[in-house]
């Protein structure tokens, strides 16, 4: 069964500027999807997620990353958050394997905003099996591996781009995913 996948940090950044300042170095690394067949979708949300977002807006494809960051900059106070939903290009089978856009969302948490946890910034990459081999499929192995890696990458290239006082790869359930991971690998055979 799948689990969703996350990736949150905390940085040194202590106002809603600073952490907008970091948001942006986020979202200029994120690699957008270039298969996409629509453009992000801005969502702030005041206080908590049980409210109705404050605002919902949805960019054209290939808008450049500033207007994006305008429409946040302009909405987010101290008690708020803001949701991108966005798509980059993972490995996906469907009959057979094609790169696909696959949804993700970027989130920024201003200091005032109830969460449970004392992230920042917040990555939902969506199902974990994205990043797991697909078992019994010719080129499981080697896709999830490909789909891994550009995960890798992109967070490795985060923290040295975001300046993060704390990080962690999390999955909704409370599995560890590189223990997943392991699992799923035993059952390949590797010579």
């Amino acid at each position: 069964m799948s689990d969703r996948l996350y990736f949150s940090c905390e940085t040194r950044a202590q106002t809603r500027a600073g952490i907008l300042a970091q948001f942006g170095k986020m979202l200029d690394q994120f690699p957008f999807s270039k298969l996409a067949r629509r453009g992000p979708v801005v969502r702030i949300y005041a206080i908590d997620h049980s409210e109705p977002p404050m605002i919902e807006r949805e960019f054209d494809l290939g808008t450049q990353l500033e207007p994006i960051l305008e429409a946040v900059r302009e909405f987010l106070v101290d008690d708020c958050a803001a949701e991108i939903d966005a798509y980059w290009d993972l490995w996906q089978w469907d009959g057979d394997w094609k790169l696909a856009p696959a949804p993700v969302t970027l989130a920024c948490f201003a200091p005032g905003f109830q969460q449970e946890s004392n992230d920042q910034l917040r990555i939902e990459f969506g199902p974990d099996a994205r990043f797991l081999p697909l078992a019994n499929v010719e080129g499981g192995l080697r896709m999830g591996e490909s789909n891994l890696k550009s995960m890798l990458k992109f967070t490795t290239d985060l923290e040295t781009s975001i300046n993060m006082t704390n990080r962690r790869l999390w999955s909704e359930s409370g599995a560890n995913f590189a223990d997943v991971l392991r699992e799923t690998l035993g059952n390949y055979y590797v010579s």
